[in-house]
């Protein structure tokens, strides 16, 4: 048996997740070539989706990083 990802539309993320709001993930969307995020998103035509099991590990390794250039 297969597992799927679940790709959820941008506009709508707040109704699965409260963090970030929309605000702060179209800003991630906007820069995503500079910060790494565009592992995250995928686009289909218009859509924007956000692609959630990348999504957490693109925070899981933004986080990795801070820690290390704090140490």
């Amino acid at each position: 048996m297969s597992e799927t990802k679940r790709l959820i539309q941008a506009s709508k993320w707040n109704e699965y997740h409260s963090w970030p709001p929309l605000g702060g993930l179209r800003h991630l969307i906007h820069h995503k070539d500079t910060n790494g995020f565009n592992k995250v998103v995928k686009k289909v035509g218009k859509c924007v989706l956000i692609d959630e099991e990348a999504f957490f590990k693109w925070v899981d390794d933004n986080q990795k990083n801070k820690e290390l250039e704090n140490d």
